[in-house]
Parts: C-alpha cells; sequence; structure tokens
C-alpha cells in the first residue's frame, strides 16, 4: 500500500497520509511519498485546491517516527532541507494553491508543524495538539516555535511548548488555531465543500493573493503594507472594466444563491 494518497475530483486533491497503524507517522519513506505528491498537486492544473488529511481517526500524523530516530537521528535532518523534494513541510508550504488541513486526530510535534503548514485547519473532536519537542530533546525545525506563538498568542505557545500537554479541538478553536470543528464524519465534506469553494477562484488570482498574504505576513506590519501597495499597483493597472463588470455579476449571483 502507498504511504501516501491521492485522490482528485472536480478540482480538489484529497492528499492522505496513509500509515495508520503507526498513528501516520512520519517515516523517512512517507516523508519522501508526501513530499512527492504536494509536488505533484502543485503541478498539476487540475488542481485547484489540496485537503491534507490522515487515514483512520486515531491520528492526523504523531509526527517524525521516534523508532526510526532511536536507531538513527539521521532524519532529524530532515526539518533543516531547504529543497521542497527532501522536505514535505516545505513542500505544503511553497505549495502555490491552498491547503486545507482536515485534522482527524492527533497532531504531534512534527504532526503539529505540518498542520500549521497548511493554509487553514479544520478539525474533528477528535483533533487534538501537542508540541513535545521539549520533552523529547529536539528543537523544532519545521516553524513550530515562531508560527504557533504568531496564532495563538506568545503565552498560550509557550504554555504548550514548556509542558507538552494536548490541546484539545474545542480549545484549538476557541484560540484561533482552527477555523472549525465538525464531527469526524462531517470532516473531509466540510474540508472538500471549502477546497471548492477556493477552486472556484481563478488559479492565478488566487496564488498571487496567497502569495502576498504569506510574504507579507513574514514582513512587520508596515513592511506587509508597503508590500501590498506595490503589488496591487502593478496587478490593479492590468484589469479591464469589463472584466470587472463580470466579476461583478457572478459574485451578485453567487450571493443570491447562498442566501
Amino acid at each position: 500500500m502507498p504511504l501516501v494518497t491521492t485522490d482528485i475530483a472536480k478540482g480538489v486533491a484529497i492528499v492522505t497520509l496513509n500509515r495508520p497503524e503507526a498513528m501516520n507517522a512520519l517515516s523517512k519513506s512517507l516523508r519522501a511519498e508526501l513530499a512527492e505528491a504536494m509536488l505533484a498537486v502543485a503541478s498539476d492544473d487540475a488542481v485547484r485546491a489540496v485537503v491534507l488529511t490522515g487515514a483512520g481517526q486515531r491520528a492526523f500524523t504523531a509526527g517524525l517516527d521516534l523508532k526510526e530516530l532511536g536507531a538513527s537521528t539521521e532524519g532529524l535532518g530532515a526539518a533543516n532541507a531547504t529543497d521542497p523534494r527532501d522536505n514535505p513541510v516545505k513542500a505544503v508550504e511553497q505549495c502555490a494553491k491552498p491547503v486545507i488541513g482536515a485534522i482527524n486526530g492527533v497532531a504531534i510535534t512534527g504532526g503539529f508543524e505540518l498542520a500549521l503548514a497548511c493554509d487553514v485547519l479544520i478539525a474533528s473532536t477528535n483533533a487534538r495538539f501537542a508540541d513535545t519537542h521539549a520533552r523529547v530533546g529536539i528543537m523544532p525545525g519545521w516553524g513550530l516555535s515562531q508560527k504557533l506563538s504568531r496564532m495563538i498568542g506568545i503565552s498560550r505557545a509557550k504554555e504548550l511548548s514548556f509542558t507538552g500537554n494536548f490541546l484539545d479541538a474545542d480549545t484549538a478553536e476557541r484560540w484561533g488555531l482552527v477555523n472549525r470543528v465538525v464531527e469526524p464524519d462531517a470532516l473531509l465534506p466540510a474540508a472538500t465543500a471549502l477546497a471548492r469553494d477556493m477552486a472556484n477562484i481563478d488559479p492565478a488570482m488566487l496564488a498571487a493573493y496567497k502569495r502576498l498574504i504569506d510574504d507579507g505576513y513574514a514582513m512587520s506590519f508596515g513592511q506587509g503594507l508597503a508590500l501590498e501597495a506595490e503589488r496591487s499597483t502593478a496587478a490593479n493597472g492590468q484589469v479591464a472594466p469589463e472584466s470587472v463588470e463580470q466579476a461583478r455579476l457572478a459574485v451578485m449571483a453567487r450571493g443570491r444563491a447562498q442566501s
């Protein structure tokens, strides 16, 4: 059986970590297959949005395979690889298409970092998050130490990272870590529906907007505003009036359909 599966329908790719007997732990082989799968959907014009999830209801992923690391710590270097072909988290982060994390179970340490690489998180009631880097004696290298504090606040991030305690799905939603929590059976339908909403946007526009948000988020607020001004000036100067009118009518029709 493949360690990562990809199913594509109606512009949405569902990428599934497929090692449920090991809580979808990120072994060397699984990491390689995940990087390959993410690069494949990123370059596939039939795919406009991605849902990333784990097989089963126990785990999104328990993180790096500790049994494998117990035999050799060579896998720790994977977190610092800059080439997305060698680093699945980079492959997720650098995907120009929106990536929705459907967190079906525990997301622990490296698995927590993989979740944070997604653009949007939807959690099932089974989801729980934990950062056990300090307890294992390993420093994070996939961005958790910087991303988590920016998402939930520095004090809450320190609480999680300095204890290794689990964060349940409802608290994760209240703290702003996940967008919403749904029952397990509703997780993939909810994530897929959201992905299809995103897939309806012009892919070039969506990629440019994602890049603007991500690039600006890595800057100070003032630098981000300047970046927006620079890119919007360049892009909006090429917009034709007739395309705005066509888009306006489509937005109005969609609004009526959703009311």
